[in-house]
């Protein structure tokens, strides 16, 4: 049994990652961490595991998730995961960080982004993306996952096999993306309390999301050439999904049934990607829950757009699940193992 910790056990991210490593066949929880300073039990925060569930969320203590774990996952806010990851590397632990401290490659693109030093820049080349349709190979043999923000795998998913192919401009590209609400995580903001979210839709951060330069690095390094996006987020009046709404525009004489073959030859064999028939588009309730990706894609010959709606659950595709089929990958189990049964 593989022996996994979860630092930052108590977010939304978090907990769905405990849903899923405790029903994973091949893996042992020998660690959970809070920065509370009252030990809590698993139970009191995923009441459906029943009091035969005796696992506790402890005080994070570094020496202690050494001694046990041999995969660490860090589910901490975003510029505060970096120390933590790096001490567990030098213990030669497995690191699957779920926060955006490693994503990016350049340190000022982190620091001009995030508005904090990086404490760690020599650990960025180390690290790899880890959208497995596509760096398969170098997550396998990662000891420092840089699993993808919610928003960038929604986008990615929907445009690299246009770019890989030269069906579609890579410097006009406009994505505009809708999140629920637990994308935002549990810290206290008045934006996202009941009463501005209900019965409610806003966009927010407007050409200026931290996301931003994240997506562009990823469809850059996998179309070989620089991709710039146009990338605006709303929120949505839900607890949990992205839909995507991706426009490009195609290179000439390129038709419907070239985009149709592109998506099923890069997905073909993909265990989370589901390409929908030609002008049928997902909705948020296809994929509630589950670490799938659904994809549907159309032509407007009037504009020589391809428009392309991405759908996932920003809490697993775009966190969790995708840490734990991370994992899988590392080490060597079946991708899909402990994630099907969701």
């Amino acid at each position: 049994m593989n022996k996994c910790a979860v630092i930052g056990a108590t977010g939304y991210t978090g907990i769905e990652l405990v849903k899923i490593l405790i029903q994973h066949p091949s893996v042992e929880i020998v660690g959970l961490t809070t920065r509370q300073k009252q030990s809590i039990p698993v139970r009191d925060l995923i009441p459906a595991l029943g009091p035969s569930c005796d696992l506790m969320i402890e005080t994070y203590s570094f020496e202690a998730i050494k001694r046990k774990a041999d995969v660490v996952f860090l589910c901490l806010p975003h510029t505060e995961a970096m120390e933590t990851a790096e001490k567990f590397l030098k213990a030669g632990k497995i690191v699957i960080d779920l926060s955006a401290d490693f994503r990016l490659k350049k340190v000022k693109d982190y620091e001009k982004w995030y508005k904090v030093r990086h404490s760690a820049p020599h650990l960025l080349k180390k690290a790899v993306y880890g959208a497995p349709e596509f760096f398969r190979k170098d997550i396998g043999q990662a000891d420092l996952i840089a699993n993808p923000g919610c928003y960038p795998t929604a986008a990615y998913l929907a445009v690299v096999p246009l770019l890989q192919r030269g069906l579609v401009e890579s410097e006009d590209i406009i994505i505009d993306a809708k999140s629920g609400v637990t994308g935002a995580g549990k810290k206290l903001n008045p934006a996202t309390q009941f009463c501005e979210v209900h019965e409610n839709f806003y966009a927010y951060k407007v050409a200026q999301h931290q996301h931003t330069p994240e997506i562009e690095q990823i469809l850059s390094d996998c179309a070989q050439k620089a991709a710039k996006v146009t990338f605006v987020t709303h929120l949505l009046p839900v607890r949990r999904g992205i839909l995507a709404t991706v426009y490009m525009k195609k290179k000439k004489n390129i038709r419907l049934q070239e985009i149709s073959k592109a998506f099923r030859e890069a997905y073909r064999g993909e265990p989370f990607v589901r390409v929908k028939p030609e002008g049928v588009f997902p909705s948020l309730k296809d994929v509630e829950r589950t670490n799938f990706c659904d994809l549907g894609f159309t032509v407007e010959e009037k504009t020589g757009r391809v428009i392309v709606v991405s759908a996932i659950d920003n809490l697993l595709k775009g966190a969790s699940g995708q840490a734990v089929q991370n994992m899988n990958i590392r080490l060597g189990f079946p991708e899909t193992k402990g994630i099907c049964s969701l």
